[in-house]
C-alpha cells in the first residue's frame, strides 16, 4: 500500500476500548506504547484483535514539545 506517512513503526495491539461507535486500539512498540482512535466499522473491517502484529503510521501536521 503506498502511502505519504514518513514514520512507520511496527508493534503488537494489546488492548482495544469499545465505546458506542469508536474505539482506542493500544499498540506495543519498541517506541514505546501508542494509541488509535478509529471507528468500530474500521475495527471489524481490519479484522484487528489483541495480539496482531501491525504497523503504526504516523503523520502529524503539527507535534508539540513541552518541558516542565
Amino acid at each position: 500500500m503506498k502511502h505519504g506517512a514518513r514514520n512507520q513503526i511496527t508493534g503488537t495491539v494489546t488492548e482495544i476500548k469499545k465505546g458506542g461507535v469508536m474505539c482506542q486500539v493500544k499498540v506495543d512498540t519498541k517506541a514505546g506504547n501508542i494509541s488509535s482512535v478509529m471507528t468500530l466499522e474500521s475495527l471489524d473491517s481490519m479484522g484487528l484483535k489483541k495480539g496482531d502484529q501491525v504497523s503504526v503510521l504516523i503523520k502529524a501536521v503539527n507535534t508539540i514539545l513541552v518541558k516542565e
